[in-house]
């Protein structure tokens, strides 16, 4: 059996309708038990359809990063430039510039593979090299695993918010990273290591 080669880089706008149908098979995974599958299909229309990665493809604010294994696309991570539009989020995030890691997911099939902790790596690396003072995120607080690997990659809790999924309001740990000059605070875990999370920032 021949080893898959994994290739961790910048999408292009081609690559939307794969973002796409990754979203759809990550983000219900994501979600809190008793989610209600109306409003995680509500989600998905506004926010992760093939049509909004075009849209987030195209913003100058944003950088979208795929993982590919053999050219298929098996996890992405998006990162959001510019400081949080919600004051309390803002202050609790206390970083100028500010860059957000607004996803990361992986689908099931490579969870513990290395496929989210070189999403990490490349996120770090893109985000200091957009000149970010540091990285921040939102984890639903239900979602243990996924705190521990953000733990394990440098991030520290810095407050709470909220998340909205349709018609239902999640609650968030706001997680940051500081970066110290001239770049990221230290690897993610590399491939292989420990074990990847199933969620993503915000679930």
């Amino acid at each position: 059996m021949s080893e898959t080669t994994l290739v961790v880089g910048p999408a292009g706008l081609w690559d939307a309708e794969a973002l796409g149908d990754v979203a759809a098979a990550t983000f219900p995974l994501a979600c809190p038990p008793g989610t209600a599958p109306d409003d995680i299909e509500a989600f998905l229309a506004a926010m992760l359809s093939a049509e909004r990665f075009g849209e987030y493809l195209g913003d100058p604010d944003r950088i979208v990063l795929r993982a590919a294994e053999d050219g298929e696309i098996v996890g992405y991570a998006m990162l959001h430039v510019g400081t949080p539009e919600d004051p309390a989020i803002a202050e609790a995030v206390g970083l100028s510039p500010a860059v957000e890691l607004s996803k990361l997911y992986v689908l099931p099939g490579r969870h513990g593979s290395g496929v989210a902790a070189a999403l990490m790596r490349s996120a770090l690396e893109h985000a200091a090299a957009a000149g970010g003072a540091g990285i921040w995120l939102g984890v639903n607080q239900h979602n243990t695993r996924a705190q521990r690997f953000y733990t394990r990659s440098g991030f520290e809790r810095c407050g709470t918010k909220t998340f909205r999924v349709g018609a239902e309001l999640h609650d968030d740990f706001i997680m940051r990273l500081r970066f110290r000059s001239p770049g990221p605070p230290g690897p993610a875990p590399r491939p292989g290591s420990r074990r990847a999370p199933g969620g993503s920032p915000g679930r």
